[in-house]
């Protein structure tokens, strides 16, 4: 999982760099919960990775286009989630390791339903 996520954060950190330099003209679906940007991030890579089966047309392009703008919304509000993840991540481990077992419930509940929701 660990994996997962870094390459989910190297994404999104690549589209940054590269969104910032280039007008919008797009808006994209949004994705305002993280259950939604996983959703769209499933379907659009789907359409992206069927759409490599044939040549590219110059319509085809501008659909690629297109749905790039979806999956940067959604990597944006998944890098999002996944930093607070991770900051949760590790405020369960220092419970762990300081024998705190309320704070461990605590902490792994509120870990465990975004977690859950990017492996779905």
């Amino acid at each position: 999982m660990k994996k997962v996520l870094v390459a989910v954060i190297l994404l999104v950190a690549a589209s940054w760099v590269q969104a910032d330099n280039r007008p919008d003209h797009f808006k994209g679906l949004p994705a305002d919960t993280l259950q939604e940007a996983v959703a769209n991030f499933s379907e659009y890579n789907k359409k992206l990775e069927a759409m490599l089966d044939k040549g590219f047309s110059r319509r085809d392009l501008g659909e690629v286009h297109r749905l790039t703008y979806t999956l940067e919304n959604a990597l944006e509000k998944i890098h999002e989630e996944v930093t607070q993840l991770v900051d949760t991540l590790e405020d369960l481990h220092l419970a762990s390791e300081g024998a705190d077992p309320e704070t461990v419930r605590q902490k792994a509940v509120i870990y465990l339903e975004p977690a859950q929701t990017l492996i779905k």
